[in-house]
């Protein structure tokens, strides 16, 4: 900015807001670290001192409700500059039940707020940026004039996510600022073990269509050169920025955390002098563009706010504790099912064909539904061939591939779930691999509407090939339902035949919360028992509801997948020899219908389970210990499990079998049980 320019009254109003928002970031910081220390509700406290100019500016630069803010948990400056409420912020810090952030569920300084289109925050360092490149997806995908904002801290530069966003929003030229406040430390590491070379804009060059401003945070007129360049290139929809703003950490990472014990005494010092506050007071000085009696006027006004905002904070009351179990879900208008379903073979279609067709009569019916991942796109359609000619059909804005990174695909599915009317299906191609993404997964996805306080939903699918069989090895045989199962806030469906298949991922598809769609690649194209005449486009089943394939009155043979498959057969048979078996496909884990289990339980008063995964923590074990609390007085007999061993699957198809459970093993523990 040049002396002429800052010489103008607008110019003069944009430097002094900016010094307002820095003093009201500052002693925003004063005061919740006084409360934290009264242990007035909360006792946890993370200071952004020394942050305040380069948050601040980037808050004012972007509008509320227009554009995004994904700010990192250090990044209070910039929720102050966006316009976030005081009192609201104040409140969160002290975990009161607030109407915006998450009502006392979340950690201070994890703000949320839908009209701001502020999303739900995360504490997982830089699991911010894949989201915030999925949102910035959506906006390209639907054309809105707005922009995405995300911080992160110099330590978060060394995750994995920020180079895969980096990556992603450059492929797709998409409108997204990064801003990395470098205050030289990762907690206690310096950014010399953080970073080879010591310099982040280099270390990320490479990316072809980032502009990179590396500059310093406490500059006014290199920060403002530097937004107001990144904010023309996003609206103009010419790709991402990165700016790095190095500025100073004058406080300790949080309040458990003591600097001093790895930082000299002589660095904290020097580190003061690069306080923005006084430095900016300074410059306006300088500049004519203010005096010490107007910048003591603003610095008053700023502290009465937040002693005001405090006062009125502390008022609002605590949290009630029976509402801690709720908004896990957003709530689904209940879908009728029929009482029973006959298999219905003619003119049968296998399972994979009643995938693609699902896929293309949602996409024809919503347009909002976009399909991705690696491999999905194009020709290939996917490994399995389950989404082919999806981007023929519909364009490659609507069905386009990923790089191969699981972590990119769970994160943008996050982001463009938050987007309306987007909505995501993606592929993980092996439920294998889906452990690189397992944070996005679990510590973000799955909990968002319950973290946001019931603000935000996540309508997503995800879905995955899973399970044996194939001869697939270990990379491609596991059954990973029973870890899935156990993270709050995914539901997760596993169908058995081609119908069940095609009216499950319509009804998932149109889900306001986040499912994993489990397809068994052994019954892909399994014509016995599993392929099934095509549904109709409007046929849809609820989640939650299991099928009773066929009905028993001597055991209750409970499964999902391929053990539905394989038991139909062996109950056939057993049935010649008046060993009546009820056949009980969940379709769904989560929910569980752990009513039609109990139902069958007490008319036979035996029950089966049987699963391909492991025995160990298998979800069987789950749907044992319910039946055995509840329904105990109706047993005849102990509940006994079929399971794959506790070892990986391995490639040999002799070890594969011997590990998985076979239909002789199912045939046997029924024997056994008929003669209890």
């Amino acid at each position: 900015m040049t002396l002429t320019a800052t010489s103008s009254l607008a110019a003069k109003e944009k430097c002094l807001k900016t010094l307002e928002t820095m003093y009201l970031t500052r002693f925003l910081d004063e005061k919740m670290g006084k409360l934290a220390r009264q242990n007035k509700g909360g006792t946890f406290h993370l200071s952004s001192l020394g942050h305040e100019m380069i948050g601040s500016m980037c808050g004012l630069a972007l509008e509320a409700g227009r554009d995004w803010g994904l700010p990192y948990y250090r990044d209070r400056p910039f929720a102050v500059g966006f316009g976030v409420d005081l009192k609201d912020m104040l409140a969160a810090h002290l975990a009161r039940e607030t109407p915006y952030h998450s009502g006392g569920r979340m950690m201070p300084d994890h703000f949320t707020h839908k009209e701001m289109h502020i999303p739900c925050q995360s504490s997982a360092v830089g699991a911010q940026f894949l989201q915030a490149v999925g949102v910035a997806k959506g906006i390209q995908l639907t054309k809105k004039d707005e922009i995405v904002y995300v911080s992160g801290g110099d330590g978060s530069t060394s995750q994995g996510d920020f180079h895969e966003a980096l990556n992603f929003s450059s492929l797709h030229k998409l409108p997204i600022i990064f801003v990395i406040q470098d205050n030289g430390w990762a907690i206690s590491v310096p950014i010399s073990e953080q970073t080879a070379g010591g310099n982040i804009a280099k270390m990320v060059s490479g990316y072809y269509g980032l502009a990179i401003h590396d500059i310093d945070g406490c500059n006014f007129e290199e920060v403002s050169t530097a937004l107001t360049s990144a904010v023309d290139k996003a609206r103009k929809g010419n790709g991402p920025s990165l700016i790095v703003a190095k500025v100073p950490r004058l406080g300790s990472h949080s309040s458990s955390d003591d600097p001093k014990k790895y930082i000299e005494h002589c660095v904290l010092e020097e580190e003061k002098k690069r306080d923005p506050i006084p430095l900016f007071e300074e410059w306006l000085q300088e500049m004519g563009l203010a005096s010490e009696n107007e910048l003591e006027g603003i610095r008053r006004a700023a502290f009465q706010k937040v002693e005001d905002a405090a006062n009125e904070a502390e008022k609002v009351p605590h949290p009630l504790k029976e509402v801690h179990d709720t908004k896990v879900f957003k709530e689904v208008p209940k879908i009728s099912a029929a009482e029973k379903e006959e298999a219905d073979t003619s003119d049968a279609v296998v399972m994979v064909d009643a995938l693609n067709q699902a896929l293309k009569e949602e996409m024809e019916r919503d347009p909002g539904i976009v399909v991705f991942g690696q491999d999905v796109a194009h020709g290939k359609g996917g490994v399995f061939g389950v989404s082919r000619g999806l981007t023929e059909q519909f364009g490659k804005d609507r069905c386009f591939n990923t790089p191969l990174a699981e972590s990119t695909i769970i994160g943008l599915t996050i982001g463009l779930s938050l987007t309306e009317p987007i909505k995501p299906v993606a592929e993980v191609q092996f439920a294998d691999y889906i452990w690189t993404g397992i944070n996005q997964l679990f510590n973000e996805l799955s909990s968002y509407h319950y973290r946001s306080n019931g603000q935000w939903n996540c309508p997503a699918v995800i879905r995955m090939p899973y399970g044996g069989y194939i001869q697939g090895g270990p990379y491609h045989s596991q059954s990973i339902e029973a870890f899935l199962a156990h993270c709050p806030g995914l539901k997760i469906v596993i169908p058995s035949n081609a119908a069940d298949a095609k009216r499950l991922l319509k009804s998932a598809i149109r889900d306001p919360n986040p499912v994993i769609f489990l397809e068994h690649k052994g019954l892909y194209r399994q014509r016995v028992f599993c392929a099934r005449k095509m549904p109709g486009k409007d046929e849809i089943l609820p989640l939650g509801k299991a099928n009773i394939v066929r009905e028993g009155t001597d055991i209750t043979f409970v499964g999902w997948g391929m053990m539905i498959f394989m038991a139909a057969d062996v109950a056939e048979k057993l049935g010649k020899e008046g060993i009546s078996v009820e056949i009980i496909d969940l379709r769904t884990i989560v929910p569980l219908d752990e009513e039609a289990i109990a139902k069958s339980v007490r008319k036979t008063g035996k029950l089966l389970i049987a699963h391909e995964a492991p025995s160990n923590c298998g979800f069987g074990a789950e749907i044992a210990a319910r039946i055995s609390e509840k329904e105990f007085p109706y047993l005849d007999a102990p509940i006994m499990r079929v399971t794959g061993a506790n070892c990986p699957v391995p490639y040999s198809k002799v070890l594969e079998d011997a590990v998985l459970p076979q239909p002789h093993d199912l045939e046997q523990a029924l024997r056994d049980l008929a003669d209890f």
